[in-house]
């Protein structure tokens, strides 16, 4: 089993910068692919971007250009640096990781991004 816990989150006016990490703990050798998801009130969980293990990434297109996610397999902790943050990237940002056959989700950290 895989424990995942978040940090980072809060509220920034558009335009900033936050950076979110996602560390995880328990059988981590088996981690895959580690992602970024996001829910905004009303609306479906989506991704955000996802790393595999050995680096290739993907983004949603709403992020492109915006947003860098990262990896460090020595401290199994999965990163989202966000630049020029729009209003509309309010939501709360939950971490995934595919682990086996199976998939572990974080608990979630919000964001806020004031106009």
């Amino acid at each position: 089993q895989v424990q995942l816990v978040e940090s980072g989150g809060g509220l920034v006016q558009a335009g900033g910068s936050l950076r979110l990490s996602c560390a995880a703990s328990g059988s981590t050798s088996s981690i895959g692919a580690m992602a970024w998801y996001r829910q905004a009130p009303g609306k479906q969980r989506e991704l955000v971007a996802r790393i595999t293990r050995l680096g290739s990434t993907n983004y949603a297109d709403s992020v492109k250009g915006r947003f860098t996610i990262s990896r460090d397999n020595a401290k199994n902790t999965v990163y989202l640096q966000m630049n020029s943050l729009k209003p509309q990237d309010t939501a709360v940002y939950y971490c995934n990781v595919q682990w086996v056959l199976l998939e572990y989700w974080g608990q979630g950290t919000q964001v806020t991004v004031s106009s």
